[in-house]
């Protein structure tokens, strides 16, 4: 398709027939000449659309550039004929849509990449209504999966004399525990505390995920010990020294237009690299986890499974948990309900904790489960306080993420399986 001299100059009004054109005109012979002149173009028309054009545009990138109907129905027949590794890649190049060569040509132009990724951002609130915009994620999810391998991200540590823009990003991404403003994250960048980001050569100065870990002695069972507030930077270095445990504490993914696109694996295997060798002395690597499901499921269960009503309503009181003979009444049944929430075996019916199943899947084992770890107000929310160990164990790591990969085995510690066992009072185990 040509383009007219209004149009390539940028004289042209932003308007969706403008933006489709220029969509189009990237797969034409003058599109893959000068892709990255056009593409440029159709970004600065895009940004100057208003939010319902914006959307037509997404809308049409979905439903236009289809597989030719007619060459893959050809390419299956032959296929099924003659199902040799030629047949099978024919097949395959006729599936592909010709809108992933559009958007990997829109990806030429400066700041390609991050417009793609707000893009995705964006379509994944319409889902429900639009669902015909899956068909454009997935594209997206496709592209980003090989854009962002392990091969091109760069950790690096993040520390106080990192720029403050890059400083800043932390404080407004931390998805966990609230860094309440500059005092906070100082404390969370000292001597005895690392935090590390992967970023992208696409995206400079932007963190794609980033983890927090406290090197401490023991293993760490509360958050508020890791978050108090400490100047005194002498003694940081100190229990730095002294530290054999070393806790990740907190992950946050940065950017939501990448979401499913698996960072957080290699990110704790590097990091647990790295400080072995700073810290020799180093021990446990282990998280302090949330368990972001846990009342949810309880809830689904009440009045049967052992769970009792009235407890459920006990716990929708406000501050219980300030009073030490009711923590401890509580503090038996929810932790072994718990125990019993995350070994269940994975199944359709059965939807493992997303942060269970993100540490199990890299190999860690259930370690321990620690009542009151957290009484912020999200944690009491979400699972009455509770939080969880899982440990990294370099030498059983494989074998944990192989079990569980194929068979759906929850490796825990003899102290999670104690919690399994049926107590005296009976009090709400559930197989």
């Amino acid at each position: 398709m040509m383009i007219n001299p209004d149009q390539a100059s940028g004289r042209a009004p932003a308007s969706l027939d403008a933006a489709r054109q220029l969509a189009v005109a990237l797969l034409s012979e003058r599109g893959e000449a000068s892709g990255a002149l056009i593409a440029r173009e159709l970004h600065q028309t895009i940004r100057a659309l208003d939010i319902d054009a914006r959307h037509g545009f997404q809308r049409f990138l979905a439903s236009a550039f289809q597989p030719d109907e007619t060459a893959l129905r050809a390419a299956a027949q032959r296929y099924l004929a003659d199902s040799t590794a030629v047949a099978a890649a024919a097949l395959a190049q006729a599936a592909d849509p010709p809108r992933q060569e559009v958007l990997r040509r829109m990806n030429m132009a400066p700041g390609g990449t991050a417009a793609l990724i707000a893009m995705r951002s964006e379509i994944a609130k319409r889902f429900g209504a639009e669902p015909e915009l899956k068909l454009l994620d997935a594209d997206l999810k496709h592209l980003f999966a090989s854009w962002f391998n392990r091969g091109f991200l760069e950790l690096r540590r993040i520390d106080w004399e990192a720029p403050a823009a890059v400083l800043e990003k932390l404080i407004a991404y931390e998805a966990v525990h609230e860094i309440k403003g500059w005092d906070d994250l100082r404390r969370r960048l000292a001597p005895d505390r690392r935090c590390f980001a992967f970023f992208h050569p696409a995206l400079p100065g932007e963190p794609l995920i980033f983890v927090e870990v406290a090197l401490v002695e023991g293993l760490a069972t509360a958050v508020p010990p890791l978050l108090l507030q400490d100047t005194d930077q002498d003694a940081a270095r100190m229990r730095a020294a002294r530290a054999d445990t070393a806790i990740f504490y907190s992950i946050s993914n940065c950017q939501d237009g990448l979401r499913g696109v698996s960072f957080g694996n290699f990110l704790i295997k590097q990091v647990v690299e790295e400080l072995q060798t700073e810290f020799p002395g180093l021990r446990r690597f282990s998280t302090l986890s949330p368990v972001p499901g846990f009342r949810r499921w309880l809830s689904q269960r009440s009045g049967s499974d052992g769970v009792d009503t009235a407890m459920l309503r006990e716990l929708d009181g406000e501050g219980w948990w300030h009073d030490r003979e009711t923590s401890e009444r509580f503090r038996p049944r929810l932790t072994r309900l718990c125990a019993a929430y995350l070994t269940r075996s994975p199944s359709r019916e059965n939807r493992i904790d997303p942060v269970a199943r993100f540490h199990l899947g890299n190999g860690a084992r259930l370690e321990r489960i620690n009542w009151l770890g957290n009484t912020a107000d999200r944690a009491m929310q979400e699972s009455f306080g509770i939080m969880v160990n899982y440990l990294y164990d370099h030498d059983s790591i494989e074998r944990n993420h192989e079990a569980f990969a194929h068979v759906g085995e929850i490796v825990r510690s003899p102290q999670v399986d104690a919690l399994l066992r049926p107590s005296l009072h009976n009090d709400g185990v559930i197989s």
